[in-house]
C-alpha cells in the first residue's frame, strides 16, 4: 500500500512540475505567433503607403491589440514619432 501510495505522489508531483515547466513556452509561443501576425497587418498596412517600419516590438503591439494597437501605430506615425 505504501508503494502505491509513493507511487501516486510521485506522478502528482511530476504532472504538476510538468505543467509549471510547459506555461513559460506557451507564453513564448504566444509572443512569437501575435509577432508574426502583428507583422503581417504591418505589412498589409505598409501596401497602402503607411510607411510603418516594422520591428519586433510593433509587431507585438500590432499582435496583441489587434486593431486597436495597430490605429495607435498610425497616430504615432503620422505625429512624427
Amino acid at each position: 500500500m505504501e508503494i502505491i501510495a509513493g507511487i501516486a505522489v510521485g506522478i502528482i508531483i511530476f504532472a504538476v512540475l510538468g505543467k509549471l515547466i510547459a506555461l513559460p513556452f506557451r507564453i513564448l509561443w504566444k509572443l512569437i505567433t501575435n509577432s508574426i501576425v502583428g507583422a503581417v497587418i504591418l505589412w498589409v498596412i505598409n501596401l497602402f503607403g503607411a510607411g510603418i517600419e516594422i520591428t519586433f516590438f510593433k509587431a507585438l503591439i500590432a499582435g496583441i491589440f489587434g486593431v486597436p494597437g495597430v490605429i495607435l501605430l498610425l497616430i504615432a506615425r503620422f505625429m512624427g514619432h
